[in-house]
């Protein structure tokens, strides 16, 4: 189902666009800030493995943690709690990403002089059950610049993650677990030579994405 409460500890497609097929990044400072609202709201409760941002629409590959993981989070990024010191909350992966959206769309409705709803709602949401499925997932999202037509070749497209996988640069993805998947750097490079077959996309995306 299309508004199905995100499960902890699943691996997720995450997928949106702008309402009435509005263009969500107009400027070029909207991804950064996409992105660093995007660290603020779901990193604490999932680590992701593959993005792309387009201007009218954007994909997440990535997993919700467990119960047990988003505490664990917690207590890395706060320190030892204290007695007067913040107390952990578990947090809903959906409530999440709403908060996220509301976020997002205050600024650019704010900075844009616009008013009323930016992302479609409910967002697209599908859960990945296999490996197979997980590996085209990260190829299909890398893919989508090219595929799109903002570009003739998707490994120029600066707001994906793919750039970040061929590099050693510190990064917020969880970079050494997807190489693993692909056994290593060139795998992942010869993985993402052809785009994914439609068919095999087809149980990655909700009917109405087609």
């Amino acid at each position: 189902m299309a508004n199905e409460p995100l499960q902890y500890g699943r691996f997720y497609h995450i997928y949106n666009r702008g309402n009435n097929g509005e263009n969500l990044f107009v400027q070029p400072r909207n991804y950064p800030y996409f992105l660093q609202l995007y660290a603020k709201h779901i990193q604490p409760v999932a680590e992701t493995y593959a993005y792309c941002l387009l201007p009218n629409h954007f994909h997440f590959g990535l997993r919700t943690y467990t119960e047990a993981e988003q505490e664990a989070y917690f207590h890395e990024k706060i320190g030892p709690i204290s007695k007067i010191g913040p107390i952990f909350k578990l947090q809903d992966p959906s409530r999440a990403f709403n908060n996220l959206f509301i976020a997002y769309a205050r600024a650019f409705n704010k900075a844009t002089s616009r008013t009323g709803a930016l992302f479609e709602s409910p967002f697209g949401r599908k859960l990945i059950n296999s490996e197979r499925y997980l590996l085209t997932l990260i190829t299909y999202i890398h893919h989508n610049p090219q595929k799109h037509g903002f570009v003739a070749d998707f490994r120029d497209w600066p707001w994906s993650s793919y750039g970040a996988m061929l590099t050693d640069k510190p990064t917020k993805l969880n970079r050494d677990e997807v190489l693993a998947w692909f056994n290593g750097r060139s795998h992942f490079i010869e993985a993402h030579a052809t785009e994914p077959e439609a068919k095999r996309i087809a149980p990655l995306l909700m009917d109405d994405w087609f």
